[in-house]
């Protein structure tokens, strides 16, 4: 047979940065977008000064002014979701958020222009450049589609499989077009495994002679027992076809481990969950570093929210309640109280959307995470770092760890005040919640290093600023 030859499409491959896998084209796409809004400052300062350009802005410090704004065009795009296109609906929301963000942008800087004039670098500049910005951005957005969708710069995916493991990972790829992956194919589901043997092996042959076609196939099988066609398979990988686990896939592309058929060997052979006593001492220095620095910055605020919460009813102004935390190790949790007292006096349960126990402040105080902030003392103390799974009450962790199998792998690590789970997921207050917030959170004690809690923290901020996820 003849191998096939395959160059890896970079708009097709996944880059690990931090222990979370991105395209490279979303990478790609922030770099160019970076130098686009460069560019159109320098353009600007360029067509307004003239020969003068370069000494202007050595002088008035432009090349950091300009950095500056790029940086934060940049952070207005992140947040509002320009760089996950899974979390916006319609195309057209993609130029109307540009908008926004360009709006926004222009009202900070008359503002902060209008305060400090020694901001600008000279007259018309920014306005020149916000116009260029505009115009280079829609025009990019829409040759990068263009480009993105052209079919070289797509990676082929065959899914060999049938049944509901097969159906899930297609959906996953489609959901996920960031990738540049494309399903060319999957094998049709039948009943009989002598039948679907050959339907697999046949599949195979018929890859291995579509002379490169194809480039990615995705192993899907419910029961490989007898059915994977090795030798096909074998002689594709080494023609350069890339060959890889439907769960590995879906890991890679959702964020989270996938709980279905996962065995304890998956945990015992694989490169994650490995507790390196260094690491844990930095991430350990950070937490309290990071905790320290909130609690401080939060004093000057701190009469007002408490003043808020007596004032709201009748109670404590903290909240006390048990959690289990680092090796199934109960402690008190402390928070500003946000419900009624004795909310729970028929038993404990979890927040509802629009629950009637949370005073109007508690309502506020929930959707901001103000209501979270005593929590950093549990920090300070070494009950909770400030990134891992979320500490739940032990009547809960009980029944949990009953209907869902590697619950308990959570209490591996020290539970946290936000976490993997609480900006991918948010809230959980269903068994499959607690289902879907597990596979995230196992995730997390799989990946976890000091960058991976630095992205978090960075990215709870988008969660805040966005009120997403909270009870």
């Amino acid at each position: 047979m003849k191998k096939q030859r395959y160059e890896p499409d970079p708009g097709a491959v996944m880059i690990k940065l931090l222990n979370v896998y991105y395209p490279t084209r979303t990478i790609i796409l922030v770099i160019c977008e970076f130098l686009i809004v460069g560019g159109s400052f320098l353009l600007a300062s360029a067509l307004v000064l003239g020969p003068r350009t370069f000494s202007v802005l050595g002088q008035s410090h432009g090349e950091l002014k300009i950095a500056l704004l790029t940086v934060s065009t940049i952070l207005g795009a992140h947040y509002f979701d320009l760089y996950e296109p899974q979390q916006v609906s319609e195309r057209w929301e993609i130029y109307l958020r540009l908008m926004v963000i360009i709006g926004c942008l222009a009202i900070l800087l008359s503002l902060v222009v209008y305060v400090f004039p020694e901001a600008a670098i000279a007259r018309f500049v920014f306005l020149l450049g916000l116009i260029f910005v505009v115009a280079s951005l829609i025009a990019w957005r829409k040759a990068f589609e263009w480009i993105s969708g052209h079919p070289i710069f797509q990676e082929r995916v065959y899914v060999l499989g049938s049944g509901e493991r097969a159906k899930e990972i297609i959906a996953t790829i489609e959901a996920h077009r960031e990738s540049g992956m494309v399903v060319v194919g999957c094998d049709a589901p039948a009943a009989d495994k002598a039948e679907r043997k050959r339907l697999f092996a046949e599949a195979v042959q018929h890859m291995a002679s579509s002379h490169g076609k194809i480039h990615r196939v995705v192993i899907a099988l419910d029961d490989r027992r007898g059915e994977l066609p090795v030798d096909g398979l074998l002689s594709m990988r080494l023609g350069g076809v890339t060959i890889q686990e439907a769960s590995d896939l879906m890991e890679r592309l959702s964020g989270k481990m996938q709980l279905d058929g996962l065995r304890p060997s998956d945990l015992l052979f694989c490169e994650g969950f490995r507790m390196r006593p260094s690491q844990q001492i930095l991430r350990r220095i950070a937490s309290t570093l990071v905790s320290a620095l909130i609690l401080l910055l939060f004093l000057p605020v701190f009469p007002f929210v408490a003043l808020l919460v007596k004032l709201s009813s009748p109670g404590p102004i903290f909240f006390r309640q048990e959690r289990v935390g680092l090796n199934g190790k109960v402690f008190k949790l402390s928070k500003f109280r946000t419900m009624v007292v004795n909310a729970e006096a028929g038993g404990a349960q979890w927040a509802q959307k629009n629950d009637p126990r949370v005073t109007r402040i508690g309502q506020f105080l929930r959707k901001t995470r103000l209501d979270e902030v005593p929590q950093l003392w549990n920090v300070l103390r070494g009950e909770m770092g400030f990134v891992g799974p979320r500490p739940e009450r032990p009547e809960f962790v009980s029944w949990l760890t009953e209907e869902l199998p590697f619950y308990e792998v959570r209490h591996m690590i020290h539970p946290g005040l936000t976490g993997w789970a609480q900006i991918r997921y948010g809230y959980g207050a269903t068994l499959e919640e607690s289902r879907e917030k597990l596979a995230y959170d196992l995730y997390y004690v799989k990946h976890q290093t000091l960058g991976l809690d630095l992205l978090i923290m960075f990215e709870t901020i988008k969660t805040v600023i966005r009120r997403r996820g909270a009870q």
